[in-house]
């Protein structure tokens, strides 16, 4: 198997909601889904501020990356559509240095920022 494929990766969630037919059991509540990437995303944040591994830090943002791909599933939209129009935007933006750090973002009602 293509393991190197966005679309693969997809049919291999879709697989993965029906097995467990999540449609049908609450696991495709959008409010749900939020509350369990955010839960994803403390436990990345776990792995970066205590040292944990590489591979620990690969498998929750392997976690996160699974429930957003099933989120685009569950509200019914490509994420990888959304993934290229929203790249397409931030090439389009300038980046500047915020408290020593890089920010790519739209910087409006900022002094200096249309």
């Amino acid at each position: 198997m293509d393991r190197d494929s966005y679309h693969k990766m997809l049919a291999a969630v879709q697989s993965f909601h029906d097995k467990h037919q999540f449609n049908k059991n609450g696991g495709e509540e959008l409010t749900y889904r939020v509350s369990l990437m955010a839960e994803e995303l403390g436990e990345i944040s776990a792995c970066v501020t205590k040292g944990k591994s590489k591979e620990a830090l690969a498998e929750e943002c392997a976690d996160l990356l699974i429930l957003l791909m099933g989120t685009g599933i569950a509200a019914n939209f490509d994420l990888n559509q959304a993934f290229w129009e929203k790249m397409e935007k931030l090439d389009q933006r300038k980046s500047r240095m915020v408290n020593g750090r890089i920010r790519v973002s739209e910087f409006r009602g900022v002094e200096g920022e249309e």
